[in-house]
């Protein structure tokens, strides 16, 4: 059997979050969207027979005492969210957080587990892409811990390599994630291609939430010496002496940092940064612990 994804520690801190999805309403104005549906949620409805992969905490005991049969009782509740998990699976994905040896394909799918496990203490739905460069990995949406444990073996089976997926491979994107979906999308957002994904499906009714993860390394250069530095997915090499590097790197990445923002704020895009020497859920903290916003995180 394989290990959980979420670290305890990070668990232990999920039990305050909630996924909020903004649904428009006017120009400028946000806000959640109700409706009347059932699940597992706030004032009592009705009760249903017992299916396989639901909570047994929905089961009504008392009732099971009287009839011998299960029973769930379902409730009035917010509209389920659809949430999707976008997450890139190219070479540079590979990279190694230096404080504990994770790569960043692990961070992501520490995040992507912890975003189910809370569409699932929800009663929402929740799928997963993966866009990798010979195809995608694709788990269609579902609810209930068979289907999270259904998303980690194939979060667990990811491998990153070659460069972003690209053109007709991306369409079960579109054929699949439905407007109003909440999409929430993984990766560092180094490639122009991911982040014009992201436009798009913003600008096509898709509510759209960025997570760009990035190495301690990567944020701030602390390399001394000569070192080869080596593109994962291009193969390109370039040598040279860090300390003299590193001024121009820092303002290089400074700018692809701005311009990574601006282009997310337009799209109307949130965003919070996960940098992989700090507490991985720390990003989800900004973005579910309280209304959110979308500027820069």
């Amino acid at each position: 059997m394989q290990p959980p994804l979420i670290p305890a520690d990070v668990r232990s801190r999920l039990k305050d979050l909630r996924l909020l999805a903004r649904r428009a309403s006017g120009q400028r104005g946000v806000g959640l969207h109700h409706s009347r549906s059932r699940g597992a949620g706030l004032e009592f409805a009705q009760y249903r027979g017992y299916e396989p992969g639901d909570e047994l905490r929905q089961i009504d005991w008392k009732l099971y005492a009287r009839s011998d049969r299960f029973f769930v009782r379902e409730a009035e509740r917010e509209s389920p969210l659809t949430v999707w998990l976008l997450i890139d699976g190219s070479a540079s994905m590979q990279q190694i957080e230096s404080g504990d040896g994770r790569s960043r394909l692990q961070a992501a799918q520490i995040l992507a587990a912890c975003i189910a496990e809370l569409a699932l203490r929800q009663g929402d739905r929740f799928g997963f892409i993966g866009l990798c460069s010979d195809g995608l990995q694709l788990l269609g949406p579902g609810q209930g811990s068979r289907h999270r444990d259904r998303l980690w073996l194939a979060l667990q089976r990811m491998r990153a390599h070659g460069g972003l997926v690209e053109g007709d491979q991306l369409l079960p994107v579109w054929q699949r994630i439905a407007a109003n979906d909440l999409v929430i999308a993984l990766g560092d957002f180094f490639d122009d291609a991911s982040i014009a994904l992201c436009e798009r499906l913003a600008a096509a009714g898709r509510e759209v939430i960025a997570l760009p993860i990035l190495s301690s390394d990567e944020r701030d250069f602390p390399f001394r010496g000569g070192h080869l530095f080596v593109d994962p997915e291009t193969g390109e090499q370039l040598p040279g002496d860090a300390a003299s590097m590193r001024e121009d790197y820092l303002r290089r990445f400074g700018q692809a940092r701005q311009g990574l923002q601006a282009r997310l704020q337009a799209a109307g895009i949130r965003h919070a940064t996960c940098y992989m020497d700090q507490p991985l859920d720390q990003p989800l903290r900004q973005l579910f612990a309280g209304r959110a916003g979308t500027g820069p995180a």
